[in-house]
């Protein structure tokens, strides 16, 4: 059976270099978390007898092999052009609240985790996870495109340092016309748009890569100061030992992670356990909710309810993942919003995901020097999405009020919290209420009330602090 018949790229109007072209595009714009999960992880994680540069490699490799295992599941079972990795902010809960906040031994975070994705296995097997989904209203499901394409445009100009923090208003506009990476970043940006616009066929794999290209050559031909543009731990590095010696000096066994959570499990403090279990299943299961639906809408891959059809396969592929990454050493992994990146670029199938999976393997070899492409580089690809899925607004009802409050409040609480999950509870807190104050009660279904209600308990519990 050849990938065409496979993966049905004829019936999904794509072909294998397209496919190939968006894998690429997919694996450039979330390889960074190759990087970052270690990075944050290694805050919280020390191993007795390990340096730390070791336990980083440690944690880069676990990363690679559970994003690995979630997306063959995601291209050979579910057959979409969605990529899976540790989830941002995920590992930052698992760092710095449950270990360095509670302190939660890392063992038992893993368990924590590994117990989530028990749970998600199981009710995604079935079928729970897709009818509370299908619960969403469809204003939100219609917003989140252009929720998370504001989010990615926030995350991308914020890496540019295009925008920056401020005491006064939280953020204002950098100094971009004296930081070389908001002017090479933006350069990278505008090279990108206008490739695309052209129609040029990988247009954002070019931008990506000449923008690294040119940051490398500057800081090489010594026209801007190391460090700037170039990871100076990596020029450090392949400078002291060469390519060869960073590559052949990495610690490849990752046994003192993998089967940690077993030790977890052996002294747990139910209350608080608990609350850890929850958080990572609500964050967890709403993220991967929003992703889903919003690169669906933006790929044209919903029918004409609003929903993915056979949405419990790619589902199942982030509870697989949240398991074995568990098993591995790593914390939860979810769905990631730069797969829109590939869907831009003409992914369609598992074909996708399967290149992303392939091209993550390679680069176990290469976890110390993974930095080489700089985040600015990679992020052009969040701005330039981030841009493009505005278009989801079109299929809004901005005259109905219920449609247009839900639906603003989605996109707007998005990027204001850093949060898909809290974008769509607010969405799906607002819109029965604004209904039924339209005198509409009778459109509500009784599980859309229900789960307004849970997820008011929730952020209620969440942000009170009883349970911290």
């Amino acid at each position: 059976m050849g990938l065409n018949s496979f993966f049905d790229l004829d019936d999904h109007d794509t072909d294998v270099n397209s496919e190939v072209i968006a894998g690429a595009t997919t694996f450039l714009a979330m390889a960074y978390i190759i990087v970052v999960n270690p990075t944050v992880l290694s805050n919280a994680i020390s191993i007795e007898g390990y340096s730390d540069p070791e336990v980083f490699q440690m944690i880069a490799i676990t990363t690679i092999l559970a994003s690995v295992a979630a997306m063959l599941v995601m291209a050979l079972y579910a057959n979409r052009p969605f990529g899976l990795a540790p989830g941002l902010g995920l590992n930052a809960f698992f760092a710095f609240t449950v270990v360095l906040g509670l302190g939660i031994p890392w063992q038992t975070a893993l368990a924590a985790v590994f117990v989530e994705g028990i749970i998600f296995i199981v009710l995604t097997a079935i079928g729970a996870r897709e009818y509370i989904i299908n619960l969403f209203p469809e204003p939100v499901k219609f917003a989140v495109g252009a929720g998370i394409g504001v989010f990615l445009l926030f995350i991308g100009l914020q890496e540019f340092q295009v925008i920056v923090n401020d005491d006064a208003t939280l953020v204002t506009l950098g100094s971009v016309g004296s930081n070389p990476v908001a002017i090479l970043g933006l350069s990278g940006v505008v090279l990108t748009l206008l490739l695309w616009a052209r129609g040029v066929t990988g247009s954002i794999i070019i931008g990506i890569l000449t923008t690294a290209i040119a940051g490398w050559a500057l800081t090489l031909g010594g026209v801007v100061d190391r460090g700037v543009l170039v990871d100076e731990s990596v020029l450090s590095a392949v400078e002291q030992q060469g390519v060869l010696g960073v590559i052949t000096g990495i610690q490849y066994d990752i046994t003192p992670l993998a089967g940690a959570f077993i030790d977890g499990l052996s002294a747990v403090e139910p209350l608080t356990f608990g609350f850890v279990v929850l958080t990572f299943f609500f964050v967890d299961f709403f993220d991967t909710a929003g992703t889903l639906i919003g690169i669906a809408q933006f790929g044209d891959f919903l029918d004409e309810n609003g929903e993915l059809p056979e949405m419990d396969k790619p589902l199942m592929a982030d509870a697989v993942g949240t398991t074995v990454g568990a098993m591995l050493g790593t914390s939860t992994v979810t769905t990631y919003i730069e797969s829109s990146t590939g869907v831009e670029a003409g992914g369609r199938t598992g074909l996708t995901t399967l290149v992303v999976a392939g091209l993550f393997l390679l680069m176990i070899p290469f976890v110390a020097i993974a930095s080489a492409i700089p985040s600015y580089a990679s992020f052009i690809a969040l701005v330039i999405v981030g841009i493009i899925m505005f278009e989801g607004v079109i299929d809004i009802d901005w005259r109905d009020p219920a449609w247009s409050i839900s639906a603003a409040l989605t996109i707007t609480i998005m990027p204001l919290t850093y949060s898909i999950a809290d974008g769509l509870a607010a969405g799906i807190i607002s819109y029965p209420l604004v209904k039924a104050a339209s005198g509409e009660a009778d459109d509500i279904r009784l599980g859309q009330w229900l789960l307004a209600a849970v997820l008011i308990v929730y952020f209620y519990i969440q942000t009170s602090g009883m349970l911290l």
